[in-house]
């Protein structure tokens, strides 16, 4: 390639744009025109350029010329979009708030009605303004939780950068999470009040339909929250306090975020804002929902409006989740404690900010003012503390949420308010199957007649399943007779006595007693009794084995006891020393037989057999039981065997005794009286009322006229006083035997243990409440 040769004139004239060098072509020094009039042209030509400038709207960057004058040296104030609407927003007005409108109406009319005629209406006016003032006193002292939460979503609410711009005196807002976003759902950015500088953090709702667009109706993405923690960082490192504001009825749930780490940017949000080195104090001036409003709430204090809300789920969904209805709202707004003065009582919210009767929208700039005083007074509290103590101080505010005590029992009232467990319907089980049930049943109580040592365990699921069958089965009879409506009227006529704290009216009792012996006359025509009645009798299998396994176990385990508490006696060292020293003393004798003793060692070894059983009447006293030693001149066992057959007979009587007492307690209209009994005393509580305990003994006492009566009729009452007669002719007869056999009121008292049981038991444990 020729060289070009340059001269000084060739450069004059260049313009800033043409002194641009390049060394791609291994030039350097020469102007880019210089290059291509060489390359291509060799003739010098003079031209000129002439560039118009395009008019465009003024910009504004970096500094307006007119601040905005709603803030106080706000320079920096034109770097936010928001800004003052040019149309008041309308009025909105909740249906709670109606009847206030009917007054505002009024004092309206009254005004035209005064401009139009000339006539003076003032002392009218006051009075309707007195009124409203009055009407919206008593209306916003009294709301309730679904109320609030209306309020704390009114449209014309106060936002965020609302109350920044009224309570700071200078605040630049700041943009971008770094990574190519900047969610408009959160604003951050630095302020000032009262000359202290801090970060501030919060959700941005819109105030109108555009707005709430382009805020995304205050939902962040992750955009938003990995903005807040960014500026969280910077504001750890520089050292500011951080102030959030928290209004959002959650994260924005869609799919796009959830793809983007919704979940992961709250967690690392959490996790975060616990070990940051500043104060921070969080201020719910809205809704504040869900994860998505936790996610810039971990802090030192957590204050809120008065009528602003904080909760998991919002009351539309948890009733739709819990009464399967939004319909519900109401019940779960109440249930949920969602309201700034119920969280401040379980310690969640630290402080309550109040706002202005007609909530924060009748007077935003008090409101921000109110604001503004509980930031300085909580930010004197916490700038006194050292790094340690404020985290120390964040951590321990979110331990004590939710405690809990332990062994205090539930009040009475709340267990029996509290949803039952809905149990599974028990099916028919075939009756093939229950038959070899019972067979194997019948099959080890006879085992466990003879043997004692090992008792059978039966299975109580199988009988409790068996009941449930049993019911069953009375349902669909009840349904099969007709008798389902009947039964209902008078089960209702029950539940409204029992309500009003009343006695069984006897009216409803000969009721019940008709319809149940109706029922019972008619039972055979049900299309189930064969099965109703197979299953009947083979629960009383059933419960005769319990019965018998439950005796025999009782009976091992004393005799377990007293062969220990024996064998423990004969292995006493002092009871071996005697016994080896009697022993010796009968080698020493040399006696073969008892005959060839003398006195002395006789003596020694009734001596020796009396002290032994004084250990062993000690002993088996001590596990209550009565001892007697009967010392009988009989030659032959076969006198005594009438005590044997007495025994038996008694053993007999006692189950058939049992057996009608169960069968009693199974009848429907006893079993009434006793889930009654039941009800009363689980009323009741530890301290009953004088009338709780009247009603209670009112029943108790209907309870034993009833058993008392049925026992009676039974026929068994003739059977006791057989046996009483049998067993008193016995006692005469064994009158010549020695010993100190106990008279006639031992087994007297013994045979009557049959009528004292149910007195026993209702008076003294209260066995069936």
């Amino acid at each position: 390639m020729a060289s070009v040769s340059h001269s000084p004139a060739a450069l004059s004239g260049t313009s800033a744009s043409d002194l641009l060098r390049s060394s791609s072509n291994g030039v350097s020094g020469i102007p880019l025109r210089t290059l291509g009039r060489a390359r291509f042209s060799s003739k010098k030509r003079d031209c000129s350029v002439v560039a118009k400038i395009r008019k465009v709207k003024k910009q504004e960057y970096p500094w307006p010329d007119n601040p905005d004058p709603n803030v106080t040296g706000g320079i920096l104030s034109h770097l936010s979009p928001f800004k003052p609407l040019k149309e008041k927003p309308k009025p909105v007005t909740l249906d709670f708030e109606k009847p206030l409108v009917d007054f505002e109406k009024k004092i309206i009319d009254v005004r035209k009605m005064a401009n139009e005629t000339g006539l003076d209406f003032t002392d009218q006016i006051i009075s309707l303004e007195n009124k409203y003032q009055q009407a919206l006193k008593d209306l916003y002292t009294h709301l309730t939780p679904i109320q609030r939460v209306n309020i704390a979503r009114h449209p014309n609410r106060p936002t965020f950068l609302d109350h920044v711009f009224s309570m700071t005196d200078k605040f630049v807002e700041l943009h971008g999470d770094r990574a190519g976003y900047d969610d408009p759902a959160i604003v951050t950015g630095i302020g000032t009040i009262d000359g202290r500088r801090y970060m501030f953090i919060g959700q941005q709702k819109g105030r109108n339909t555009k707005e709430n667009i382009m805020r995304n109706f205050g939902m962040p993405t992750p955009h938003g929250y990995r903005k807040a923690l960014r500026m969280m960082y910077y504001a750890d490192h520089h050292g500011f306090p951080i102030v959030t504001f928290i209004d959002t009825p959650g994260a924005f749930a869609d799919l796009k975020s959830e793809e983007l780490g919704q979940g992961e940017a709250i967690a690392h949000n959490l996790r975060t804002m616990f070990g940051l080195k500043v104060p921070i104090i969080s201020i719910v001036i809205g809704e504040g929902g869900s994860g998505g409003a936790l996610a810039i709430g971990c802090a030192n204090k957590l204050l809120m409006l008065e009528n602003a809300v904080f909760y998991v789920a919002s009351p539309e969904a948890c009733a739709a989740i819990l009464w399967k209805t939004a319909k519900a709202s109401p019940k779960a707004a109440e249930k949920l404690k969602i309201t700034a003065t119920e969280l401040s009582k379980l310690q969640i919210a630290d402080g309550v900010i109040p706002e202005p009767l007609g909530g924060a929208h009748a007077d935003p700039s008090w409101t921000s003012q109110q604001i503004k005083n509980a930031i300085n007074e909580a930010m004197d509290e916490l700038t006194k503390m050292d790094t340690q103590e404020l985290l120390k101080h964040r951590m321990l505010k979110f331990r004590k949420i939710g405690g809990f005590q332990e062994g205090i029992p539930i009040d009475p009232e709340r267990k029996i308010n509290m949803k039952k467990k809905e149990e599974p319907v028990a099916g028919k089980t075939p009756v093939p199957e229950l038959e070899g049930k019972v067979k194997k049943l019948k099959q080890k109580s006879s085992k466990a007649k003879k043997s004692s040592s090992k008792p059978t365990k039966l299975a109580l699921n199988e009988i409790e399943k068996l009941k449930k069958e049993i019911d069953l089965e009375f349902s669909e009879a009840v349904k099969a007779m007709g008798y389902k409506d009947r039964f209902e009227t008078l089960r209702e006529e029950f539940l409204k006595a029992n309500s009003r704290g009343q006695l069984m009216n006897p009216i409803l009792m000969d009721k019940l007693e008709k319809l149940k012996n109706e029922f019972t006359q008619n039972l055979s025509a049900a299309p189930n009794y064969a099965s109703l009645n197979h299953k009947l009798d083979m629960l009383k299998e059933f419960s005769k084995a319990k019965s018998i396994s439950e005796k025999n176990l009782k009976a091992v385990k004393l005799k377990e006891e007293i062969n220990k508490k024996l064998k423990y006696v004969i292995d006493r060292p002092d009871i071996q020393e005697k016994i080896e020293a009697l022993k010796a003393e009968v080698q020493t004798a040399g006696a073969s037989s008892e005959g060839e003793l003398d006195g002395e060692t006789k003596e020694s070894i009734l001596k020796m057999r009396k002290e032994i059983e004084l250990e062993l009447m000690n002993v088996l006293k001590s596990t209550g039981l009565d001892v007697e030693i009967v010392s009988a001149k009989a030659k032959k066992a076969s006198e005594l065997t009438p005590f044997l057959d007495f025994k038996a007979k008694m053993e007999s009587l006692e189950e058939q005794t049992n057996q009608k007492i169960e069968d009693l307690i199974n009848s429907s209209d006893l079993k009434n009286l006793i889930e009654l009994l039941k009800l009363e005393v689980a009323k009741a509580g530890n301290k009953p009322s004088v009338a709780t305990k009247n009603k209670i003994e009112a029943l108790e006492q209907q309870i034993k006229q009833r058993l008392s009566a049925a026992i009676n009729s039974s026929g068994l009452k003739e059977k006791h006083e057989e046996l009483k007669v049998e067993i008193s002719e016995a006692v005469g007869f064994a009158a010549g035997l020695d010993g100190s056999l106990k008279n006639d009121d031992a087994k007297e008292e013994s045979s009557k243990r049959h009528e004292s049981r149910v007195e026993i038991n209702l008076g003294a444990n209260r066995s069936f409440a």
